[in-house]
């Protein structure tokens, strides 16, 4: 028998799209309105296309209705702006991302503000941060949304467990701590932040029951700063060259997965893990804004 088991996100993810596809055939077996979801993609960067044309895809399989639009990485901010006002008046779009990173020359927090914060499925926008802050009703970004699904559905304990997130990101780290102290489950932790500045990480690392890290640095956390049962959430993917691989690199998480894993009670893999809940928490925002269940 393995000492670890895998927090499997691939067939988790493959069990909520299932769940929402039931869901949405019902809605239209009823004559209700299909969730509908926009996404805007500004130029040619290799990961952003790969989310992108993944995010649309899972939309297709699971019956919602999807639209994208694109840009060079020209377009000026007003014309991205225009957009995103227009997106945002549009009745049939439920809700609607604007993938970043955008090009140097638009500024992404004035892009995120201009969003409706009611079809902000990404959970980018200041009303959304600050909702789910103090523990109200909102969209939570996908990311430490999907990670709160994985925890929840593999019925790993939370309460007075020390939690260790590696990382402070307005994306993972800062909302990822938010949540793992709330009072709710997955939640009750407490809560250690650790970032580039912090001192004697280690130290920190080995005391942790459940450590998140997202600090995207491949092979950061190693086998010396893990306690033995540590539950790890990877949410590291970095390409990293290798010439082995046809595409000519591999993902990389920020944990030592075969050094690390053996010391776990539970372990995410990378590819597999966080990846695949951050897409399917995405198509529940969505569903969850169809149905107007946040914002009325």
């Amino acid at each position: 028998m393995e000492p670890y088991k895998l927090l499997d996100g691939k067939a988790t993810s493959a069990q909520m799209k299932a769940e929402m596809a039931e869901e949405v055939a019902r809605i239209k077996a009823e004559g209700g309105k299909i969730p509908h979801l926009a996404a805007i993609l500004v130029g040619h960067d290799g990961g952003s296309e790969t989310y992108v044309a993944s995010k649309v895809k899972t939309c297709e399989e699971i019956g919602f209705k999807s639209t994208l639009i694109r840009y060079e990485a020209d377009v000026t901010e007003e014309e991205l702006l225009a957009k995103v006002d227009e997106l945002n008046n549009d009745p049939d779009v439920d809700g609607f991302i604007v993938q970043l990173p955008l090009p140097k020359h638009i500024s992404e927090q004035k892009v995120i503000e201009a969003i409706d914060y009611r079809k902000d499925v990404d959970g980018f926008h200041p009303i959304n941060v600050g909702r789910m802050s103090i523990g109200l009703p909102c969209f939570v970004s996908a990311t430490p949304a999907g990670i709160l699904e994985l925890l929840k559905r593999n019925n790993i304990e939370t309460q007075g467990k020390h939690c260790v997130v590696l990382g402070r990101s307005n994306i993972v780290g800062k909302p990822m701590a938010t949540l793992m102290m709330q009072k709710a489950y997955p939640g009750d932790c407490t809560v250690t932040v650790c970032h580039s500045r912090s001192k004697n990480l280690k130290e920190m690392c080995l005391q942790a029951d459940i450590i998140i890290a997202a600090l995207g640095v491949p092979g950061f956390v190693t086998a010396d700063m893990v306690k033995e049962g540590a539950v790890i959430v990877d949410v590291g993917t970095t390409r990293v060259p290798d010439a082995t691989r046809k595409s000519g690199f591999r993902l990389s998480g920020d944990v030592k997965f075969d050094e690390v894993a053996p010391k776990c009670s539970y372990i995410t893999p990378v590819p597999g893990g966080v990846g695949p809940m951050t897409i399917i928490s995405l198509m529940r925002n969505t569903l969850l804004a169809g149905k107007k269940e946040i914002y009325k």
